[in-house]
């Protein structure tokens, strides 16, 4: 064998394939060392948020956003109590779940969530970005949702009963007339009709027609009331009107109080 034969192909594949795996290793333990190390601890890349309305009894939840790191990711939070600005930020004490019910010590305020990340190599928090200014709880209606008709039992105060002007049959009344019949629609909340609600209705004064029992509105709000004559009709030879005292109420309140209702009507007369 010449001892001045140069390599052969095999050998120089060999010793390029050698230094290929050494640039590789050097590679990956670097990353092993530096780079890599630093990732896995919880590092936020997307800030918290806050979901809901800020108004008094109204109940926020935050989000976590996202994180990056090694898993698995742990998370506890506090609620902080800020200016209406979202600076000078208070922690409120006991509040470290992820949800919270808005006070009415929040008014005028902002409020905060603010997420910690932990895992087995370290932890990192993040804040949300502030909610609105909180506002109070808008004041009770006493009426319940939708647009509908509305059952009796569904109506609180401070809402009240409406009573329309109302029909009178015949029209007009006459000297000679023995049975009036009165129609009424009794709404609430804007003018929606109330199903179940009594109605009662007298002549004023008293003694022209009977006072009958109180029906109650069918659902369209509708209750109808019919009247006999008595002495007292008419109380003058020269009467124009026929004055009705009305009423609508709900069952077992206050006939003064509650969401009762009370008007005069008239309805012509003619001699």
């Amino acid at each position: 064998m010449n001892p001045k034969r140069p390599f052969g192909r095999r050998s120089l594949t060999a010793v390029a394939l050698a230094l290929a795996a050494l640039a590789i290793g050097a590679i990956f333990g670097s990353f092993r060392t530096g780079t890599a190390a630093v990732t896995q601890k919880p590092t936020n890349t997307t800030p918290p948020t806050i979901v809901g309305t800020p108004q008094v009894g109204q109940t926020l939840t935050g989000q976590n956003g996202t994180w990056g790191g090694d898993t698995p990711l742990s998370f506890t939070y506090q609620w902080a109590r800020c200016d209406q600005n979202g600076k000078t930020c208070k922690d409120i004490a006991g509040e470290t779940t992820n949800t919270y019910t808005v006070l009415q010590a929040d008014v005028g305020s902002t409020l905060e969530i603010t997420v910690f990340a932990s895992n087995s190599l370290g932890k990192d928090s993040q804040p949300s970005n502030p909610t609105a200014v909180v506002t109070a709880a808008p004041a009770p209606t006493g009426c319940p949702s939708g647009n509908g008709p509305i059952m009796i039992a569904d109506l609180t105060s401070p809402a009240h009963l409406e009573i329309d002007p109302g029909t009178i049959t015949p029209n007009p009344v006459t000297r000679d007339t023995k049975v009036i019949q009165l129609k009424f629609t009794i709404t609430a909340c804007g003018g929606r009709d109330v199903q179940g609600a009594l109605v009662y209705a007298t002549a004023v004064p008293y003694n022209q027609f009977s006072i009958p029992p109180e029906p109650t509105t069918d659902a369209n709000g509708v209750a109808v009331l019919t009247m006999n004559r008595e002495v007292g009709f008419p109380v003058s030879s020269v009467q124009q009107l026929l004055t009705v005292f009305v009423r609508a109420r709900k069952n077992g309140e206050d006939l003064l109080g509650g969401i009762s209702a009370r008007r005069l009507v008239s309805f012509t007369v003619k001699q």
